[in-house]
C-alpha cells in the first residue's frame, strides 16, 4: 500500500507540474522528484521483501495493510511539508522579502 500511495502521489504531482504554466515559480518539479524518489525507495523495499517472502508477501492481515496505508500517507505528508519548506525558503514571489524588508 505504501508503494501504491506514493506512486499515486507522484503521478498526480507530475501531472500538475506538466499542465501548470508556472511550474518553475512554485518548484513543482521538486515536489514530483520527492514523490518519485519515495516511490523508488518503496519499490526497492517491495523487491527485496518479495524475494524474501515470495507469495506470502501478498497475504497480509488487515492491520498490516492499515499500517502500510498510514505509513504511505505519512510519507506523502512529509514530502509535502518538505516541499512547502523549500518553497518558503526560496520565496519565489518575494512575499517575505517585501514583508520583512519594508521600511
Amino acid at each position: 500500500m505504501t508503494l501504491l500511495i506514493t506512486i499515486i502521489a507522484a503521478v498526480i504531482a507530475t501531472i500538475i507540474w506538466y499542465v501548470n504554466e508556472q511550474r518553475d515559480t512554485y518548484r513543482l518539479g521538486t515536489l514530483s522528484l520527492i514523490y518519485w524518489g519515495a516511490s523508488l525507495m518503496w519499490l526497492m523495499d517491495f523487491v527485496f521483501e518479495y524475494a524474501e517472502l515470495k507469495a506470502d508477501y501478498f497475504v497480509q492481515d488487515f492491520s498490516d495493510i492499515l499500517n502500510d496505508s498510514l505509513l504511505g500517507l505519512a510519507v506523502v505528508t512529509l514530502g509535502l511539508a518538505a516541499w512547502i519548506i523549500i518553497l518558503l525558503i526560496k520565496d519565489p514571489k518575494g512575499v517575505f522579502k517585501k514583508k520583512f524588508l519594508k521600511k
